[in-house]
């Protein structure tokens, strides 16, 4: 227990007074003469011991309330944990500022990062002298410091923004204990000013969040909501593309959901879609009924593209409460159809019209919409052609290669290139599969042939996580992979470091693998896509007469767009990611300029030799563009969105804060007033002036009771 005025203490000694008078100014009995009557001296007796009763009884009421007054006047508190001491001592403070972009909502004309810096700059005011202020927030790569003085602090407070790749804020907790643990101020208190956005709490960050405050238990936490108890906002997700990158003419869907909070209201979305190649630019518009706490689909479909670099955003149309989350953007390439060689054998067993036309139907290929240029050759002639003019090769069951035609195609692959090989019954254990050359690129020593199956074999996808089969993830449950049986196919060995099983048959034996080889990667199926149907096939995979092979189409289409290196470019990330843009060889220079939102320019190095370019200054969401050697050179570009958490709006309520925090104590304050009583009980404890006030009145109360009953009895 602490006293904020101890001195007052001494007034107790007052309580002699109403003992001195009581004894000063007590009646002396009356000597009367009177018959000396055995029952009147008795009820005498009695009357006198009720008398000194009622004299003690008035008294202790009368000391006590003096003693109280006093007691009271000390404004003593109470507390149960932790160091005691005054108000006025200095303390080691931390001032945590969630900077995430969902602190720009703005609510009576005030964002809550502005209102939560008015507080700050408030608190930064109440501190006792002498203390040591860290003023900390959100950002990435933040370094805790104490400030050189106040008005560092304030100046440090004042200058604070919004950031676009906001940390959790137990991370920020995390880098402020440390130093406030090397503080030699007895007493240390954490301020986090937040809206209280789930965004800023995840639950996976609060084990952390437990940890290191525990590890600092005497410290004060105090967490102050600047948020909005209803907010009222219309945002935009993440921005779903059917491709990063396209063929030539190929179709584009553009997709998001709009989310709702607060009040249903009609929306309108754009969409804007630049061809700066071209100098031209598309809009379309939806109007949507957003109603709270649904996503409401909106999508987009753009059709003929012609190459190149196209950027865009979705746009919600209007204002509200939060911008960070009405306009999204997004980068798409279109490129000229991929160069695929296709090398089969000559045998009558193999068709590798089922996989060509698959890739590169006849009709697209004379209306120039397909995908895939396919150029076929027997695999004789595969030592003879010039790899580098394709963007992968195909192998459709292949014989025993020369070594040298193994070492050419790690070669190839190793150089960023993909090789897709399919084996059948040309392959054969004791060829060349199983030398060296081969053995560094296939996935494994081939062993045999498995038993021929009765048709109950069958591909059997066990997830969905590869990019060759992100196109089945929504169909997952619904491809009939049961109609398209495997008979044959080949058992291999153990596989080497770097082999992963992309796709498995329904007793679990591996039916696709894929192997990295240096930049590249090289897919290996165990089964072929090109037997004739009438010749004892391995598979019906391309056909069938139950139904059409649409499975079948997606597959190798997909498998091929990997190996062409269609689904490892990536576009379009979130704010401080970095990005990643592969370069073509002929494209090559040594260095770039970006153009980066805000019409900023920066010069980027490159490395020769290397076919990608990492970029790190992309903090800043917003288009893109990389160009160097002018117009006829090199012309790339991708896009920066926020972190679909960075812009929620939906609130922690006080039993999942509690959760949040655990058996650590905390402080949550939404006013001056409430952070002043906060403290105030942290720092020096429950004060007990209130109830020691009250108890006050009811002892006046029953000394002035008791005393008018005596006096008036007398």
């Amino acid at each position: 227990m602490t006293f904020v005025n101890f001195s007052l203490l001494a007034g107790t000694a007052l309580v002699a007074l109403p003992i001195v008078l009581h004894l000063i100014m007590r009646r002396k009995p009356t000597l009367l003469e009177f018959p000396a009557l055995r029952f009147l001296q008795k009820r005498h007796d009695t009357n006198q011991r009720s008398l000194r009763l009622r004299h003690l009884l008035l008294l202790l009421l009368r000391a006590a309330v003096i003693a109280l007054l006093a007691f009271a006047l000390a404004r003593p508190s109470l507390k149960l944990s932790g160091g005691m001491g005054s108000q006025e001592a200095p303390v080691a403070a931390a001032l945590i500022f969630d900077a995430a972009p969902h602190m720009q909502y703005r609510h009576e004309n005030q964002t809550r990062l502005e209102a939560a810096k008015d507080l700050g700059l408030w608190l930064l005011a109440q501190l006792p002298e002498q203390s040591q202020i860290a003023v900390l927030d959100t950002r990435l790569g933040t370094a805790a410091v104490f400030q050189a003085d106040r008005g560092a602090a304030k100046d440090r407070i004042q200058r604070l923004e919004a950031v676009s790749n906001s940390q959790p804020l137990a991370a920020a907790v995390g880098a402020a204990v440390p130093l406030l643990a090397q503080s030699q101020l007895p007493r240390k208190e954490i301020y986090i000013f937040t809206d209280l956005s789930r965004g800023a709490w995840p639950a996976e960050a609060a084990a952390q969040l437990r940890k290191q405050l525990g590890s600092l238990s005497d410290a004060g936490v105090y967490v102050v909501d600047v948020g909005v108890d209803h907010p009222a906002d219309y945002g935009l997700g993440d921005v779903r593309l059917s491709a990063e990158v396209l063929a030539n003419r190929g179709d584009l869907t553009v997709a998001t959901d709009l989310t709702c909070v607060g009040a249903a209201a009609e929306r309108s979305i754009e969409l804007q879609l630049r061809d700066a190649k071209r100098k031209r630019e598309e809009h379309r518009q939806r109007t949507i009924t957003a109603t709270p706490g649904e996503l409401h689909p909106v999508e987009f479909r753009l059709a003929g593209l012609a190459p190149g670099i196209y950027q865009g955003n979705l746009r919600i149309i209007g204002q509200d409460g939060l911008a960070a989350n009405d306009l999204r953007y997004f980068t798409v390439e279109v490129k000229e159809a991929w160069r695929v060689l296709v090398a089969a054998p000559p045998s009558l067993h193999c068709d590798p019209r089922y996989l060509t036309e698959a890739l590169a139907p006849t009709r697209w290929r004379k209306e120039h919409l397909a995908r895939f240029q396919c150029d076929l050759c027997d695999w004789q002639e595969l030592p003879t052609r010039p790899l580098s003019d394709y963007a992968a090769v195909c192998l459709l069951d292949p014989a025993p290669l020369e070594p040298a035609m193994w070492k050419r195609l790690a070669e190839y692959a190793a150089d960023g290139h993909g090789v897709a090989i399919f084996l059948g019954r040309n392959a054969a254990p004791g060829g060349s599969f199983n030398d060296p050359q081969a053995q560094a690129v296939l996935p494994g020593k081939l062993l045999r042939p498995a038993p021929r199956s009765g048709g109950d074999v069958y591909l059997a996808p066990r997830d969905y996580q590869h990019p060759i089969l992100a196109p089945f993830r929504s169909l997952a449950g619904s491809v009939p992979w049961q109609l398209f049986p495997v008979l044959d196919w080949w058992n291999l060995g153990d596989p080497p470091t770097g082999v992963t099983t992309v796709l498995s048959y329904n007793n679990g034996r591996p039916a696709l693998l894929e192997r990295a080889v240096g930049q590249g990667h090289v897919l290996t199926m165990t089964t072929p896509v090109s037997d004739n149907p009438n010749r004892q096939p391995w598979n019906v995979l391309p056909v069938t007469m139950q139904s059409e092979p649409w499975p079948f189409v997606m597959l190798v289409n997909q498998l091929l767009t990997y190996a062409a290196g269609g689904s490892e470019q990536q576009l379009n990330y979130y704010a401080g990611q970095t990005a990643t843009l592969l370069l073509d060889g002929p494209a090559q220079r040594q260095s770039y300029l970006l153009f980066s939102p805000g019409d900023l320019t920066f010069p980027i190095p490159a490395e020769l030799g290397r076919r990608d370019l990492s970029i790190t200054a992309t903090d800043a969401v917003g288009n893109y563009r990389l160009q160097a050697g002018g117009s006829r050179g090199v012309d790339l570009g991708f896009s920066v969105n926020y972190a679909p958490d960075e812009t929620r709006l939906d609130r922690l309520g006080d039993a999942e804060l509690k959760e949040m925090f655990g058996t650590v104590k905390f402080h949550l304050s939404h006013s001056r007033g409430q952070i002043d009583r906060d403290v105030s009980v942290g720092r020096v404890g429950r004060e007990l002036f209130p109830p020691l006030i009250v108890l006050l009145a009811v002892v006046l109360a029953l000394e002035l009771f008791v005393s008018n009953r005596f006096y008036k009895e007398l």
